[in-house]
């Protein structure tokens, strides 16, 4: 649906061919998504809305085992399929942009943050760095409507004033580009 139904919006003929999802690699795309989606997008949420120890130690232990699996990935390749961004690589970073400010304290998925993961974290500002994605992500929005809207977690509706990150320091990611392998080597979810 991204690749074609809003085409018509598109300023540039580069815009217009920009293929996220691209046929040869749907399978491969569809299941590394169905275990990013169900450990990692979905799985803050398991964290920070469990009532019970037992669940909420069985979604973060999910949780931080798939962040392992990406951060081995992106140790070989600039992004999910080597050098070629997809739409893979955008619903993973909209779960990782927030990771850090919101859900770290506030669904309690602190083993480790995204700043601790060497490449996860350059990924992340390659992305946020990409033309037209940075200027689309209103970090005051996110952090307000966590820390604001979900009062059975944050009964008070505090808002906390960090982490102060830098979305925009170096990230040298474009040097993997040069002995990427296209694909997620193997790792299934």
């Amino acid at each position: 649906m991204l690749n074609t139904e809003f085409n018509a919006f598109c300023q540039t003929e580069e815009q217009r061919n920009l293929d996220l999802y691209p046929a040869d690699l749907r399978p491969e795309i569809d299941a590394l998504n169905e275990w990013v989606y169900r450990d990692i997008n979905n799985g803050v949420y398991k964290c920070g809305f469990a009532t019970s120890q037992v669940a909420y130690d069985g979604s973060v232990i999910n949780l931080f085992e798939a962040l392992d699996k990406v951060e081995l990935i992106l140790s070989e390749n600039r992004y999910l399929f080597g050098t070629l961004l997809t739409e893979a690589d955008i619903r993973l970073f909209t779960t990782l942009v927030r990771f850090d400010m919101v859900y770290v304290t506030h669904f309690k998925c602190n083993r480790k943050r995204i700043v601790d993961y060497k490449n996860i974290w350059g990924f992340v500002r390659d992305i946020y760095q990409t033309a037209g994605i940075g200027e689309t992500v209103n970090f005051d929005h996110i952090v307000n409507h966590y820390y604001q809207s979900h009062r059975t977690i944050n009964p008070n509706g505090i808002v906390p004033i960090g982490p102060h990150l830098d979305f925009n320091s170096v990230h040298e990611r474009g040097k993997l580009a040069v002995d990427a392998t296209v694909g997620p080597t193997g790792i299934s979810g």
